[in-house]
This record gives C-alpha cells, structure tokens and sequence, in this order.
C-alpha cells in the first residue's frame, strides 16, 4: 500500500511537471539577440526581475497568455525577458518597474496598464495588435460591435483634417480602447449629425458628437469620454480617471447591504450621472465603491457609509458634505457648491500631507503585521527595541558610576585639602611659640644688661 501511494504521488508530480512544462513552452525566454532578430513580428513581452514577488504572481497568468494566444492562431508571439540580466534593453523600452508588460509592434512599444488578469491582457493585445482604424462596412456589423462594447468611438465621414487627427489620437489612446469608422449609411435612423465629418461616442444607451468648440482638444475629449458615465470604482479605476482631469463623485456603500439607506445613496448617484450630464459630465465622474477599506487609507481618515466623498484625483484633495445626501437636489446641490468654491477642500499634497502619509503608512504597516502574525510582529519590532532599551541602559549606567567616581574623586581632594590646611596650622602654631621664647629670651637678656649698668 506504501509503495502504491508513493508511486501515485510520484505520477501526479510528474503530470504537474509536464503541465508547467507545456504551459512555458508557449512563452519564449528572450535574451540579449532578440532585439535583432523579432524583425517585423509583433511580441507581447513580460520584463520581469527573478526577485520580484509580482512577478512570481503573474507567471502562471503569463503561461496561460501563451497559451491563449497560439491556440487562438493570433499573430503576436509572447515571451518575457529577464531585465536584470539584459538591462540595456530593457532600458531602451524603458522598463522602470517589474513587471512591465509592452506590446512591440515595428518602432513603436506600447505600455499594459490594465488589471494582470489572463482576459484583459489578451483583449489588450489583440485591440493594439490590430488596424487602428478599424472599419465596420454595414449596419450588421455596427451593430454587432456596439453591442460588445460599452464605449464606442466612430469616424464617420470621409478623409479630412479631422480623421487625421482622429488617426493620431488613436495611436496614442488604443492602449485604452478601440476606434472604428464608417459611412453615414451604417449608422441606425435614431443618431442624427449636425454635419460631417464628426467623432462619436456610443454609451450609456446613447451617443454623444464630439464638438470642437466646446469640447476642446480631439485627445482630451476622447481621453475624459473612454468611460462610462458611471461605474464601479474601484483602486485602479480611480488611477486610471487621474488621467482624464475629472473630479469623482462616489457613493461609499456596502453592496452586501440591502438596507434602503445604501441603496437610496447608491439610486441618488445614478440619477444625477443620467439626468444631469450635460450640466456635469465634463468636469465630474460618478460612481460608487463597496466598501471604506481603501478610501480610507486614501484620504488616511475613517469614514462612515453609507456616505458621498468627491475626490480630485490630481492633487490628492478631497470634498465631504457638510450633511447627509438624501435626494438628487441635495447632491445637485454638494456638487455646485464645489463648482463655486463654497465648500473647503480637505486633504492634498502638501509638505504637511505627506509627512501625515509618511506617519500614516508606517502606523498602517505595523498593524497590518501585528493584526496578520503577532509573533512575527512581536519579533520585527519587540527585538529592536529590546535592545535600543539595552543600549540606553548601559550608557545610564555608565554615567551613573562615572558620576560617582567623580564624586568619590572630589570628596579625596577635598579631605587631602582639609588635612594639609590642618598641617599648616600647627606648623603656624609652633612658629609662634618658638618666636614668643626667642621674645623671652631677648627680654631677659636685655634685663640682665640692664641690671649689670646698674651695678
């Protein structure tokens, strides 16, 4: 029975091996020659450091990529490359932190900054793979793409100074989502436009015409339109909305609360993101985020939910109401009173905010080891102090004995003073008496010639 078991755990040790083995089989190490020899294909690269913790984490993701990625018959090879040992390379893409993922498509390198799930990696990598204009030839296929995405950008028209730059938008922003084209004819009856050409955006169960006039830069306008109107919000949303300039509204709640009081605030933010977006909707983005674990480590307070918190995500400040959001008007209200500058803002990154973060990130981190393992945190901070106590002692007592040394010292000096001050008297004395008998003795000797001239 011994050997039987020990042969099975053998077997299934074996299969794990082969397993991992096939999975990096469909992820090539690079090394110092692939530079010169990837030519014109199209690589998706993990730089990553043997040390590094996430990249440990992302490995088996990584074998998984791979594997989607040939079965599916897609163009783009992946590999991953060590970038401690070859870092002139890595350098030249720029890799600054691990891991770094990069889609290599002929001169140009484009960064991953999504989540580090097996889907959103290859939904990057084909969307950057692919033509950056991507045209749909029939109302079927715009139909078709509308309803697998959320957002929807479209040129439509034919060539102009506006699909040019639309063009040189897409290059930079197709990191973050895909651009399309088309003629007026595929658009369905209910979309209307003013003139042609015109970049639209298809979202939240409408569309909306880029306007130059008021909207501004072709770039910023797509960059701030990407999103829905309302979302889920969670730490990388909120890092990725840093780049559109917009403040953000969230509903503080807890989705696995039922009650009426988190699901009303939850309703009241909706509302305003729907029925007053074009009074809010190039300066706000509104959501909701289950939970006050992160934004109170983010705004280093203790909130308490259900509430609303608007955060500028450029600076680091942060607005509150200065009473509960109980309907539309209220919020309507919160958020004019931001716009005029009415309502202080808190928070920040000044000299003061960060020393705050400085102070609070440490108390966080041992918490977090104390509340996690107690012996190990017991034994990271209990040790140190112990012997800094140590130390403090000893150089106590150290002072202590030498200032009794000294004091012994000062106490002899001052006996051996006493003692020859003493010695000095009574040889004072007897000076005094050996000067009072030569006085006698020249007085009686003065006496005795006295009395002989009297004679």
């Amino acid at each position: 029975m011994a050997s039987a078991s020990g042969r099975c755990r053998l077997i299934w040790a074996a299969a794990a091996a082969l397993v991992l083995t096939l999975d990096a089989a469909f992820v090539e190490d690079l090394d110092d020659s692939f530079k010169d020899n990837r030519k014109d294909d199209i690589w998706l690269v993990d730089f990553y450091a043997p040390w590094c913790g996430h990249c440990k984490k992302l490995e088996p993701v990584w074998n998984e990529v791979g594997i989607e990625m040939r079965s599916s018959g897609s163009p783009v090879k992946v590999g991953k490359m060590d970038a401690t040992s070859y870092s002139s390379i890595a350098s030249e893409y720029g890799v600054r932190g691990y891991p770094t993922i990069k889609l290599l498509k002929g001169d140009l390198a484009y960064n991953y900054r999504g989540p580090r799930t097996k889907e959103d990696i290859i939904e990057f990598a084909n969307r950057v793979a692919g033509p950056l204009i991507r045209p749909l030839p029939s109302q079927q296929m715009f139909e078709h793409v509308h309803k697998r995405h959320r957002v929807l950008f479209l040129y439509v028209g034919g060539e102009s100074p506006l699909k040019e730059k639309y063009i040189e938008v897409a290059s930079e922003l197709i990191i973050y989502t895909y651009f399309f084209s088309a003629s007026e004819e595929v658009l369905p009856e209910y979309v209307t436009l003013p003139e042609l050409p015109a970049v639209v955006v298809f979202k939240d169960g409408t569309y909306f015409v880029y306007d130059e006039y008021e909207d501004g830069d072709l770039s910023s306008w797509i960059n701030r339109e990407r999103f829905q109107g309302y979302l889920n919000v969670d730490g990388f949303t909120l890092y990725e909305l840093g780049d559109t300039g917009k403040l953000v509204a969230i509903a503080i709640i807890d989705d696995k609360n039922s009650s009426a009081e988190h699901t009303r605030l939850k309703s009241v933010i909706q509302e305003v993101a729907k029925d007053y977006r074009d009074h809010f909707h190039r300066n706000f983005q509104f959501g909701h985020m289950d939970g006050n674990d992160y934004i109170n480590s983010l705004l280093m307070d203790d909130l308490t939910i259900p509430t609303v918190v608007v955060l500028n995500t450029s600076n680091q400040q942060y607005f509150l109401p200065d009473r509960r959001i109980e309907s539309t008007e209220d919020l309507v209200q919160f958020i004019n009173n931001i716009l005029d500058g009415t309502v202080e803002a808190q928070g920040g990154d000044g000299f003061l905010q960060r020393i705050k973060r400085i102070i609070y990130d440490a108390k966080s981190t041992v918490m977090s080891v104390f509340k996690s393992s107690p012996l190990l945190g017991c034994f990271l901070f209990g040790l140190p102090l112990g012997v800094i106590s140590i130390m403090c002692y000893g150089i106590c007592t150290v002072d202590s004995f030498g200032g009794v040394e000294e004091n012994e010292t000062s106490k002899k000096e001052t006996g051996d003073r006493e003692l020859t001050d003493e010695g000095s008297e009574e040889e004072q004395e007897q000076e005094n008496k050996e000067k009072s008998a030569e006085i006698s003795d020249g007085e009686h000797g003065q006496k005795h010639i006295f009395d002989k001239k009297k004679d």
